[in-house]
Formats: C-alpha cells, structure tokens, sequence
C-alpha cells in the first residue's frame, strides 16, 4: 500500500494541497531497518505475468556476508589478495549496475577452522548511516568508511585496545547502530559488551563480563523502554542503549557456536543456538523499574537455527531450522509447536516483503511463500544467483539483492510505477468535494480505482492506524474519484489522504 497525496481543510484558512511522494525503504543494517527481516515495501506476487527482473548479475568475491543498501550503493564483504596475503574487504557496488566502486582493506583474513569450504570469507555485514559505513571484522577490528569514496575515517582494534579474544570461527556479529552510537560485544574480559560514537569511535560505555557469540544484537522496545539485546554465550542480555545499565537476563546454554539473532515478538523474545541446544522463547514483564525475562518454552536439541535468523509474523515463526538435516520450518510462538515442515531449501535465508516470504535457499533459488501456518503455500520460484548461498538476501526501493559466496544479482519485483494521485477540492454547501485524479491528469481504470481509499484524519501526524476510511463510496466522473466531505464547524481542520493498494 501506498499513501499518494494529502489535502488539508482549515476553518478560517481554506484549503491547501500537499503531494506525498511514494518512497521505497533503504536497508542499511543486518537484517534491514528495524532489523527483524522485514520490508514494508509492495512486491508483484503473480510471477508467471510478472517475474522478476534481472537488473544486472556480477561476480563477487568469497564471504557469507549480507548486503546492505543506501544513497545508490551495495555495500558488503569479500575476501581477496591483496600484498600477497588473504585480506577482508568493505566493497561498495553501485546500486543500478554492480560495478565496484570501491574497495577498503579492513583486516586479515584467515578462517582456521574450517567447515566452510574453499570459498569461506567474512561473516559480518557492513552498517551505513549519515555517509559512513561501519565494519566489524572477523578479527574485532571496527572500522569507519566514509560511504562515497570508502576512505578511513577510524577505526578501534579491540584486540589491542581491550585485550579482546578472537572466538572460534571469528566475528560473524553485525554493527548495531542505535541514535548516534554503534552497540557491540568486544569479548574483552570484565567489560565485553560497549557503546562507542559513530562520528569517532570513542567509547562512550564498557560493561559486563559476557563472552561472545556470533549472533548480531537486537532493538527492542518494552513498556516504553528502549532496549538492546544481546545473545552472549551465558543467554540474552538486554541493556539500555545509552549507558549500558543492565535490564534483565534469560539464561541459555552455549556450545561451540550460536550465530542467528534473537527475533522480537509480541511480549517476548525468541533465540535459538546450534550444536544440540535448541530454540526457547521469554515473555518479558515489567513490575515498577525492574524488567524480568520469564521462559515460556523450550525445544531442546535440532529443533533450532543454525545462524539463518527467522521471521516472526502474526504469532508464528518462519525459518529454517536444524544442523544436519535442514528445511524450512513454522513454529508457534506461544508454544513452540511445529506447525509444518518443508525440506529442499538447504542453510540460506528469510525475508518477508508484502505479507509473503523470500526464501533463498542454500543453492540461489527465490521462493515465494505465503505465511500459512496450516500449511507450506509455495506461490513461485526462480534461480536467482549462481553458487552458496548461506546469508539472507537485502530488500530496498522494489529491488531484491542477493548474493552468493561467488556472485551477486539486482531483481527489480516493485509493482509498475503508476501516474502519482494529487488531491484537490472545492466547496460545496457546508462541506467540500474531494476528487481523487492521475497527476498528468490521464484518466483512472476501473481496476486502479477500485483499489483508492480516502482516509481522514485530524492531525496530519497520526499514526497510519488513526486515519479513518471516509464511509461514503466515491462517485466516477471522467476517469476521476470524487467524495462528498461535510465538515462540521465543531472540527477546526481535517487532512485528507488517499491510500492505493498494490
């Protein structure tokens, strides 16, 4: 859905015209904006009249790394020589073509204990925001790059500025920024988890003995109380973002490897760790001040996620779930039930984009899937990419990105871009008449109109959910939608807005 245009009504003042420009979303972190796998975006579903669109396909260099997306460019990680040695690297694509614009040497790169294969690289995805990219490398090196030209701005060796130790398989966490400051678990003794400036890399708190996970943290919010998420080895540590005061704990236990995010849900928080230790879910309460995380249920052994975070949708999860034996996986949030299990997809990723899932399996294949916690409800599918795929695709401005350890690809799959609405009205007795018409003044289809609704509210900075539908029907007149709107002196002004289902 998209707002198009508004109008505006005020006693006293007349009537003014305000355009609202349909705008696609960026994806500038780990797993998108809010940082839950989900795009409020409207994608095309009808893949046979509608399939994707290859943009353009470019060969990348190795790395599990995900992408993100701002101000026309890609941003990821690769592994490359360079000097003659293995390095990391903050590579920058351009958004419309994939040709690299630049490179930025960010640390060694060298992956001892295998398991991964020849194309093995960085696990870690760059975050953007303001012109600077940050990079967390493999070996605790948080680097800033300005987004543009991929110059240095700082950087802050944890190694040797904390003492910090380099875990099994390294770094595979993500930057979180929250305001001005990047949250991150240094795993330096006696003050592990840290706040630093995103301008210059000072650090702004240091707290807690909390040994380090591959698991990128998580915002949540929670009676009013803005908070980040930590998934340690000792279980989910919440701190307050600003000065690092501990809100609560939920206990769960480590072994060898815990790499998928914690999923917020409705009054709670879902986490997930490999190695035979399964998945649980907490209800988070508050009494007075004090925060308490509370297990609701627990699913031992290979009912989990290996390092492919899951969605959560209307009171259930979907990802893909186990070590050995992986597939695709509904569960119940309040229970932890398995609701429906489908296998073939192998270790990839999931996204959520108009009500529908992204599945990139672990060999480039795009599969379109309704959330139906009856049933597995495949709608299509197409090969996207050429190689492993064991990240989560990026989703912004209508295009999907995706990458795997040897190549990346742009799919255009936004609905076609319509003539933009405007608003305009004229008076009429005591109320006005809206009309709803295409800004070259083309005329509407029938199939067009059907999907435009006037909305109205009484401050134009309500929330989407307090606008109210207009009841009355509108009345077809030369290819134009026109509402009768009878104000009411007791109301000093009312906005007017039309909302277009896609």
């Amino acid at each position: 859905m998209r707002v198009t245009a508004y109008w505006r009504w005020m006693r006293g003042a007349g009537l003014g015209l305000c355009l609202l420009a349909a705008r696609g979303e960026t994806w500038p972190e780990y797993r998108g904006p809010r940082h839950d796998g989900i795009s409020r975006e409207t994608i095309l579903t009808d893949w046979n009249a509608h399939p994707p669109k290859l943009l353009w396909r470019k060969p990348l260099d190795p790395a599990l790394s995900s992408l993100s997306i701002q101000d026309g460019r890609v941003y990821t990680q690769v592994r490359r020589r360079a000097g003659g040695a293995e390095r990391e690297f903050c590579v920058a694509l351009d958004a419309e073509t994939g040709a690299e614009l630049w490179a930025a040497d960010v640390g060694k790169a060298e992956y001892p204990h295998g398991g991964v294969g020849s194309d093995d690289g960085p696990r870690s995805t760059p975050s953007v925001r303001d012109g600077r990219v940050f990079v967390f490398s493999s070996y605790l090196r948080l680097v800033c790059l300005d987004a543009a030209t991929g110059v240095e701005q700082w950087r802050l060796d944890m190694v040797e500025e904390f003492g910090s130790h380099v875990i099994a398989w390294e770094n595979a966490a993500s930057p979180l920024l929250v305001g001005d400051l990047i949250l991150a678990n240094s795993n330096a003794r006696s003050a592990a988890l840290l706040a630093v400036r995103q301008e210059d890399g000072s650090v702004v708190w240091r707290l807690h003995d909390e040994r380090m996970t591959q698991a990128t943290p998580v915002t949540a919010t929670w009676d009013g109380v803005p908070q980040v998420v930590f998934f340690a080895q000792s279980g989910m540590v919440s701190v307050r973002p600003e000065n690092g005061e501990l809100l609560w704990r939920y206990s769960f236990p480590y072994s060898v490897s815990t790499a998928a995010s914690p999923v917020v849900a409705e009054g709670g928080i879902y986490c997930s760790a490999a190695y035979g230790k399964g998945a649980g879910f907490a209800r988070i309460t508050r009494d007075g001040d004090a925060f308490t995380a509370s297990q609701v249920w627990r699913t031992p052994g290979d009912n989990m996620n290996h390092w492919a975070t899951p969605v959560y949708y209307q009171g259930h999860f979907y990802g893909i779930y186990g070590q050995n034996s992986v597939r695709l996986e509904c569960l119940e949030a309040e229970t932890g039930a398995t609701q429906w299990v489908q296998g073939g997809v192998g270790r990839g990723g999931v996204l959520m984009v108009s009500d529908h899932l992204l599945v990139l399996t672990e060999q480039g294949e795009i599969r379109l899937v309704r959330p139906n916690p009856g049933q597995y409800d495949e709608v299509a599918r197409f090969s996207a990419v050429n190689g492993k795929c064991w990240n989560v695709p990026a989703f912004s401005n209508g295009r999907l990105y995706v990458r795997s350890t040897t190549e990346a690809a742009c799919y255009q799959m936004a609905v076609p871009e319509l003539p933009p609405l405007v608003l305009r009205a004229r008076p009429r007795g005591a109320g006005i008449v809206v009309e709803a018409a295409a800004v070259d003044d083309s005329p509407l289809d029938e199939d067009r109109g059907a999907r435009i609704q006037l909305y109205t509210s009484t401050n134009v900075v309500n929330a989407p959910e307090d606008w109210r539908p207009w009841p009355a029907p509108p009345v077809w007149e030369n290819g134009r939608l026109k509402w009768e709107a009878p104000l009411s002196p007791a109301t000093p002004r009312r906005f007017f807005q039309t909302r277009e289902n896609r």
